[in-house]
């Protein structure tokens, strides 16, 4: 008896859905979505920062990753598809790009309602 409902008990957990929610999955996958996290240039919540300082030919420079947390849904759909300058590309699905772009959305509406 006991064997059968451990059984049954394991059948009900590996029978549900998703192991994972989808929010969690975006927050994993913008950690490292194919080697280098979009967190590492784009910043915890997609509000740019600075990823280097350097000198070039005797001048201050500085390289600076834009914010991705205010972009409307095409324009970050097309810097995924067709990344420009350093930003290197990913091969996302279109339901990953879908869930990074909700996440970013998320967490920049959460870190705006903690300062409010």
């Amino acid at each position: 008896m006991r064997f059968f409902l451990f059984i049954m008990m394991n059948m009900t957990i590996l029978s549900s859905e998703d192991f994972i929610t989808e929010m969690e999955y975006a927050k994993m996958l913008y950690a490292n979505p194919r080697g280098i996290g979009c967190h590492l240039c784009h910043g915890k919540k997609g509000e740019g920062r600075i990823i280097a300082k350097y000198k070039s030919r005797g001048k201050d420079k500085v390289l600076k990753a834009p914010a991705i947390n205010n972009l409307d849904k095409k324009t970050f759909f097309k810097a995924l598809k067709n990344p420009k300058s350093i930003m290197p590309k990913y091969f996302l699905t279109n339901k990953e790009m879908e869930v990074l772009y909700l996440y970013i959305k998320g967490t920049s509406k959460s870190n705006r309602t903690r300062r409010e």
